[in-house]
């Protein structure tokens, strides 16, 4: 396999349209972590993305007859702009289907590398689909992003050029995996020349695809993903990638999405460059993975995958970091209602900056409080600084991991109703679509009141929603099964504690 695959790399055709980019060394992440740390630059592509090169490698070995009837592929970003920017440079007519809730700024940059935009499907499976029945109904050549040798070839030139460019050798080479095309052909580079280099993937925990196959020996589709880090998240690895993957990789690490924000905010401060959060996987697992193993003085790469993010995505990247990087500790604190409350629980925090505090009159008598409190010296001194809280007689809730609170809940406080009867809260993760909205309520109908509704717009293909619904006990299995109808991913919290303090 090895030497097939050794072969394939160093042959490869990707240099007609992608380019070598740099290793750059991370000097203020390397000093906070004391290991030097190198940053693989794919995000200095043409297209901002390594997808590039597996893509060019695979449409410049198509016969003659095959390019000129053209290529399709179904992506809703990366590799459909290798596709589209290959095809244009030799020459060649490209379909790219995209599922209707593909971001604006995607579709936009397609079309400008001239590809021909065929949006269909609400998902990349039902656009997957739809492209394979077009390419067998017009005889195209279909480029899947990942999960041909190929493709997993030209990735695997990233693993070349690491090689070639580090100063010494890299002790370990952390890469983020989505379909597992780029860490297949890095591994498969890496172990035939040094197999003392270890190869880590890093995966989103709520797209864990190829760790949870490598657990059960074989390709697992997992039943839902999460789509924060939405150019890595698959549901399935490919079969090619996982027997290369399965055999070669050493570890998977998952890593939150607090901690992809806070390694966000790392490279931009290393690099003034923004990473999408599938572009920042790598670094993630590099941070955790020194934590855990105390590691010191060691050579460490780190792939840079891609830039693609829109801006609206920034400002809910930035609310996140602080979390990941645990400089913040978000708490639901109950204080007395009198004059003179708030100062003394400052007093108590000591000289700690209050970067939130968010707070409503509801009774005479107590008054919940949604306050986040700076914090250096991480998880210890959150835990102290809630212990000392304790101390005071504060009640207090952690709600630094509750994804709830972090999206919703500290935009809403002080909403409290203490006359809706019978609610429900439930969060959902929706298309942003057209019309998405009215479809999931007109399926919803009429039987049930929405008694709250809290929705914002973070860029991403899906907005995240938080509702209230008044249902009596006796009728919340009917409501259960009209949600499994939806086929839209969702979360009762009725029973989170931040709807308790501030909601209901």
């Amino acid at each position: 396999m090895l030497k097939e695959y050794m072969k394939l790399i160093t042959e490869a055709r990707v240099y007609d349209v992608a380019k070598e980019t740099p290793l750059d060394l991370a000097a203020s992440i390397s000093r906070r972590i004391d290991n030097k740390v190198w940053l693989k630059r794919e995000d200095l592509q043409p297209v901002f993305s390594y997808k590039l090169r597996g893509a060019h490698n695979l449409i410049s070995s198509l016969s003659d007859k095959e390019k000129q009837k053209g290529v399709i592929t179904a992506s809703a970003g990366n590799h459909a702009q290798g596709v589209a920017l290959s095809a244009k440079t030799l020459g060649i007519n490209a379909i790219i289907v995209m599922p209707k809730t593909t971001p604006e700024i995607k579709v936009n940059s397609v079309q400008h590398l001239g590809g021909e935009i065929v949006l269909h499907g609400n998902n990349y499976d039902e656009a997957s689909d739809h492209a394979h029945k077009l390419a067998e109904e017009k005889g195209l050549a279909y480029i899947p992003p990942f999960d041909h040798p190929l493709v997993i070839a030209g990735q695997g030139t990233v693993a070349k050029e690491i090689l070639q460019q580090h100063p010494n050798t890299p002790d370990i080479i952390f890469v983020p995996v989505g379909g597992g095309g780029l860490i297949a052909g890095i591994c498969a580079y890496v172990k035939s020349l040094n197999p003392e280099i270890r190869i880590i993937g890093v995966e989103s925990d709520e797209a864990p695809s190829l760790k949870r196959s490598m657990e059960a020996g074989k390709p697992v589709l997992l039943d839902k993903i999460g789509i924060f880090a939405d150019g890595a998240a698959v549901r399935l690895v490919g079969e090619e990638t996982f027997r290369v993957a399965n055999k070669y990789v050493d570890e998977v690490l998952l890593v939150t999405n607090d901690e992809i924000c806070a390694a966000v905010k790392d490279i931009f401060e290393d690099t003034r460059s923004i990473p999408e959060p599938a572009g920042a996987l790598a670094l993630a697992g590099v941070k955790q993975y020194v934590a855990r193993e105390n590691l010191k003085g060691k050579e460490l790469v780190a792939i840079f995958s891609g830039a693609n993010i829109n801006f609206d995505r920034l400002r809910h990247v930035a609310e996140l970091a602080e979390l990941g990087e645990h400089r913040e500790a978000l708490l639901g604190v109950t204080i007395p209602e009198k004059p003179g409350s708030f100062r003394e629980f400052c007093h108590t925090i000591g000289l700690r900056s209050i970067t939130e505090f968010n707070y409503r009159y509801a009774d005479d008598h107590d008054a919940q409080i949604f306050a986040g409190i700076q914090i250096r010296d991480g998880v210890q001194e959150k835990e102290s600084l809630v212990s000392k809280l304790k101390e005071k007689d504060y009640p207090v809730v952690d709600l630094s991991d509750n994804e709830m609170a972090k999206m919703h809940i500290r935009y809403m406080v002080g909403g409290h109703a203490a006359k809706v009867e019978n609610e429900m809260l439930i969060r959902f993760e929706f298309p942003e679509r057209p019309g998405a909205l009215l479809h999931f309520l007109t399926r919803i109908g009429e039987h049930w009141n929405i008694s709250l509704f809290h929705y914002r717009n973070h860029g991403a293909a899906y907005g995240r929603v938080l509702m209230g619904i008044q249902v009596p006990e006796s009728e919340r299995d009917e409501l259960r099964d009209v949600l499994k109808k939806l086929e839209l991913p969702y979360w009762e919290e009725t029973d989170n504690p931040a709807y308790a303090l501030f909601l209901r």
